[in-house]
């Protein structure tokens, strides 16, 4: 299976994803330029974290236009896997590949810290390996990561199944407490339509080694891999 990190100047989260592909996963995996405009070859691509193109403007607004996001709507747009996290989520919402916006924290601080997210479902490309209800621990790096939409989105999304992941107690309670930014709904996940594209806001790549303080990243990674062999 070949996966494919993008890369946008600003971008700092991509080596810790090439090495879960190619070190844990044991699967060929290539770095791409914000500048290429072809991604046949690749079964999955991934938007990393980060501060692309140093976060002017707002989060993702301008990577949102470079040549590489063209080949991202096609890429999705064939039922192929794309995963984004932290300011790969905002850039996919920014491009219109996922609802909703994500606003400045509602504490006004920069969050870096592990957080607990409850899986809402497991019959989704990102979680089979997962039981429903199970709760991750999972770490966060973002100073806009609070999701918003409005109403009628929120109810789409949460009528389809759209929302993968919550943020929670260790128990699995959805309490304010446990919601590090303000999310509404403390909704940490989502996917877009047709269940393809995913962009979450904790960084599952900075989790799958006991060695760095935990292994639940792994488990969407291996989702993932487990959809794209299938």
């Amino acid at each position: 299976m070949k996966f494919g990190v993008i890369l946008f100047p600003g971008t700092y989260s991509e080596t810790d994803c090439y090495h879960v592909i190619k070190n844990i996963l044991h699967e060929s995996v290539e770095y791409v330029w914000h500048k290429e405009t072809d991604l046949t070859g690749y079964d999955c691509v991934i938007l990393p974290g980060g501060f692309s193109y140093g976060d002017y403007l707002r989060t993702g607004a301008i990577a949102r236009f470079s040549p590489v996001m063209k080949a991202v709507e096609e890429f999705a747009a064939q039922g192929k896997i794309v995963l984004g996290t932290c300011n790969g989520f905002q850039i996919l919402c920014e491009s219109g590949l996922l609802p909703g916006v994500l606003l400045r924290n509602n504490s006004l601080q920069f969050k870096c810290k592990w957080v607990n997210l409850r899986v809402e479902t497991s019959d989704s490309i990102f979680t089979n390996t997962i039981d429903t209800g199970q709760v991750l621990r999972i770490p966060i790096s973002h100073g806009e990561g609070s999701y918003y939409a409005d109403k009628d989105t929120i109810e789409e999304l949460e009528g389809s199944g759209r929302i993968l992941f919550r943020y929670c107690s260790d128990n699995g309670e959805t309490t304010s407490d446990a919601n590090p930014n303000g999310s509404i709904g403390n909704i940490a996940g989502i996917t877009n339509k047709t269940g393809n594209v995913l962009g979450m806001m904790p960084h599952p790549e900075r989790c799958c080694e006991s060695l760095i303080g935990g292994e639940d990243g792994k488990l969407i990674f291996e989702s993932m891999l487990m959809q794209i062999v299938a």
